[in-house]
């Protein structure tokens, strides 16, 4: 599709951004990036913590790029909130290491009441039950002074929430339906037959926190690491790829502007009902 509309390929997968990280990614070939130029892949190491907000700058300046030279993107993938970084006006607040320490060294209640006490309505915007969830809102008023009702108040939450995107958009979802699961144990399997579990071994020694918790791959490590059988952590990693489908189903589910499609498994009559969707949109290349 993006070599007969034009457009270059920007991949909007959490993982695809760790080089190395190949084969249990799905990443393009060597050959498909040679055919059509793709984005936002291969950015950072395996030991890298590489995060959404680093993600987002790197997307827009490829987004700009883009338009400046006319070009469309064909944005692909499904990290959902990747998806939405890129073309909605998230919004990442600041971190600080010694900030966030003096925050996690207060109790919970401690926590908080100093949230509550900058912010009686905090409780509406946040669970308060959740330790982790008050310790980042303590963080980020600490650091800008904005509470979580004030953050939810600006043009850019409201903007996100209610799915107006930064820029023109256009949405096509394909859902193979029931057939689903089937698709992910192929689709695993075939990964193992390319060399998947060589591909972990290769980079057990290099893998970061953020990268070891890939689906596939932390199921791997534990065969690399003599934990389970090979055969245990195909069971594994098929499950949890089975969930992970589930809760982006869930997620892109929630927004409007995608518009769904009955699955076809051609990938030409694919192209062909996404290209046709994205005309009647008012998407042109």
């Amino acid at each position: 599709m993006a070599e007969a509309v034009g457009a270059e390929i920007v991949s909007v997968d959490s993982m695809q951004v760790y080089r190395g990280m190949d084969l249990g990614t799905a990443k393009p070939s060597p050959a498909q990036q040679m055919r059509v130029p793709h984005h936002l892949i291969d950015l950072a190491g395996p030991g890298e913590a590489f995060t959404v907000a680093e993600f987002q700058r790197a997307g827009h300046r490829v987004l700009a790029d883009l338009a400046a030279r006319g070009v469309p993107a064909l944005i692909v993938g499904g990290s959902g909130l990747h998806f939405r970084a890129l073309v909605d006006p998230l919004e990442f607040p600041p971190h600080d290491p010694e900030v966030r320490r003096a925050v996690e060294s207060l109790a919970p209640e401690e926590a908080l009441a100093e949230l509550l006490a900058a912010d009686p309505a905090a409780g509406e915007r946040l669970d308060p039950a959740n330790p982790r969830r008050v310790a980042r809102a303590l963080e980020i008023l600490r650091l800008t002074d904005l509470t979580p009702s004030a953050r939810a108040a600006s043009e850019a939450a409201a903007a996100v929430r209610a799915y107006r995107p930064r820029l023109p958009l256009a949405a096509v979802g394909w859902d193979p339906g029931a057939a689903l699961g089937e698709r992910v144990e192929e689709r695993f399997d075939a990964m193992l037959a390319s060399g998947l579990l060589d591909e972990v071994r290769r980079l057990a020694p290099r893998l970061g926190a953020t990268a070891a918790q890939a689906v596939g791959y932390r199921e791997l490590l534990a065969v690399v690491r003599g934990e389970v059988s090979l055969d245990e952590a195909r069971s594994r990693a098929v499950a949890a790829t089975r969930a992970l489908a589930g809760r982006q189903r869930t997620f892109f589910r929630r927004d409007p502007r995608i518009r769904w499609a009955e699955w076809h498994d051609g990938a030409e009559r694919r192209a062909a009902v996404s290209r046709r969707a994205f005309e009647e949109a008012g998407w042109t290349s």
